[in-house]
C-alpha cells in the first residue's frame, strides 16, 4: 500500500461544508433569539456563543490529544483521502490490524476528525462575526454612533486561520511538540480575543487602584508562561514522571536533564542529540513545571486576597476576588489529581479547562479595567436586551 500524502486537499470542501452545518444551527439560533435587540445585542450574543464554543473546542482539543487522537487520521484536512473515517474504513482497518495500539484506530479516527468539525464550525461562527462587524461599523458611521470596533473580529478571524495551520502542521509533523503546545496556546489566546471582544459589547468599566491593574498584568503574564509549561508536560508525556508529591521521586531535588528535556524543536520522544528522551529530561519538564505552579498559585491566591479586601466597598472586586480564588483551587486539585490518581482523563481535561477559564477571567477583568482607566461609560444594559443564548 502506498504512502498516505500528509495533505490531501481532496475532501476538503466537504469538511468545509460540515463546519458550515455545524455552524448554521447555532447562528440562527442567536438571530431568532436576539432578532428584537438590534445589531449591537445579536453581536454581543454572537460573540457569547462564539466564546462558549471555542471554550468547548479548546477541551475537546484536550481530550483528542489526551487520548492519543492526535494522529487518528494521518493526513489533513480529511481522513485517508474522505471525509469522514466511514468512508475511509479500510485504510484505517488495515493500519488497526498492522498495530492494534498504534496512532490510527477507528475510534481515535473519529475523535479527531469531530475535533476537526468542531473547529471548522467555529471558524465559520468567527468568520461571521468578522463579516458582521464589518456591516455594524459601517452602519454607525453612517448614522454617527459608537460601537466595538470591527478590527477586534478582524484579528480573531486572522488568528483562528493561523490557529487552523497549526492544527493542520500538529498533524503533518507528527506531534511536534512545539507545534501541539503552540497550538494549545493558539485555542487560549482566540478564547482571549473573544472575551475582550465580548467585553467591548458589555461595557462595564471597573475601577482597579494602579497597583492592582499593574499586578493582573503581572499575573496574567505569569499563567501564560505557566501554561506554556504545563503544555510541554503535557505534548512530552512528561505527567507521570513524578508520581509523589510534594516530591519527586523522594527528593526535594531530583536528578535532571534541562538540556534534552527543554531543547524546543525536536520531534517527540527525542532529545536534543536526537536519541530516545532520557527519564530525567522527562522528570525536568515536570518539575519545572511543578516548581513553576507554586509561583503561580501564590500570586493567584495574593491577587484574589487584595481584590478582596479591596472591595470592601465595591462588591464587584469581591465577585472577581472569588472567581479568580476559584480558579486557582480548581488547578490545584486538578493537577494534583493528575499526579496522585496518575493522569486520569477527567482530571487532565478538567486541568485545561480551568487554564482556560483563568485566561478568560483575568482577560475580561483586564478590559473592565482598562475601560475604567480610559474613561469608557458604562452601557445601559436595558439597551441591548439580549436574550441569554
Amino acid at each position: 500500500m502506498d504512502a498516505q500524502p500528509l495533505y490531501d486537499l481532496a475532501p476538503i470542501l466537504r469538511v468545509a461544508l460540515m463546519g458550515i452545518a455545524l455552524a448554521a444551527g447555532p447562528l440562527a439560533w442567536v438571530w431568532l433569539r436576539n432578532r428584537e435587540a438590534g445589531d449591537a445585542g445579536r453581536l454581543r450574543a454572537l460573540t457569547v456563543l462564539t466564546l462558549f464554543l471555542t471554550f468547548d473546542l479548546v477541551l475537546f482539543g484536550a481530550f483528542t490529544r489526551l487520548t492519543d487522537s492526535g494522529l487518528g487520521c494521518p493526513d489533513w484536512p480529511g481522513c485517508y483521502g474522505n471525509a469522514s473515517p466511514i468512508g475511509a474504513k479500510a485504510e484505517i482497518h488495515a493500519a488497526q490490524t498492522a498495530m492494534p495500539t498504534g496512532p490510527v484506530t477507528h475510534g481515535k479516527a473519529w475523535i479527531e476528525m469531530i475535533h476537526r468539525y468542531l473547529a471548522t464550525g467555529v471558524g465559520v461562527l468567527i468568520t461571521v462575526l468578522a463579516i458582521a462587524s464589518w456591516l455594524d461599523a459601517r452602519r454607525r458611521r453612517r448614522e454617527g454612533g459608537a460601537g466595538v470596533s470591527p478590527w477586534w473580529a478582524t484579528a480573531t478571524l486572522v488568528w483562528v486561520a493561523v490557529q487552523g495551520a497549526f492544527g493542520a502542521l500538529t498533524v503533518t509533523m507528527k506531534l511536534y511538540p512545539a507545534i501541539v503546545t503552540l497550538h494549545l496556546l493558539g485555542g487560549l489566546g482566540l478564547l482571549a480575543l473573544l472575551a475582550a471582544q465580548l467585553e467591548g459589547y458589555r461595557r462595564a468599566p471597573l475601577a482597579l487602584p494602579g497597583r492592582l491593574y499593574g499586578a493582573a498584568l503581572a499575573v496574567f503574564v505569569l499563567c501564560v508562561v505557566q501554561i506554556a509549561l504545563g503544555g510541554w508536560v503535557s505534548t512530552n508525556y512528561a505527567v507521570l514522571a513524578c508520581t509523589d508529591f510534594p516530591t519527586c521521586h523522594g527528593a526535594w531535588w531530583p536528578a535532571m536533564d534541562f538540556e534534552h528535556g527543554f531543547t524546543i524543536w525536536r520531534e517527540l520522544g527525542v532529545g536534543k542529540d536526537g536519541e530516545w528522551l532520557s527519564f530525567d529530561a522527562l522528570t525536568a519538564i515536570h518539575y519545572v513545571h511543578r516548581l513553576a505552579a507554586y509561583v503561580v498559585l501564590a500570586a493567584l491566591a495574593g491577587f484574589a486576597i487584595a481584590l478582596w479586601r479591596a472591595g470592601a466597598g465595591q462588591p464587584p472586586l469581591r465577585n472577581w476576588a472569588a472567581a479568580i480564588g476559584g480558579a486557582a483551587a480548581w488547578q490545584l486539585a486538578s493537577g494534583l489529581s493528575n499526579v496522585v490518581l496518575g493522569w486520569p482523563l477527567i482530571a487532565a481535561v478538567a486541568h485545561t479547562g480551568g487554564a482556560a477559564m483563568i485566561v478568560v477571567l483575568l482577560t475580561m477583568l483586564l478590559a473592565r479595567a482598562h475601560q475604567a482607566r480610559a474613561g469608557v461609560p458604562a452601557i445601559d444594559a436595558a439597551r441591548l436586551r439580549v436574550a441569554a443564548p
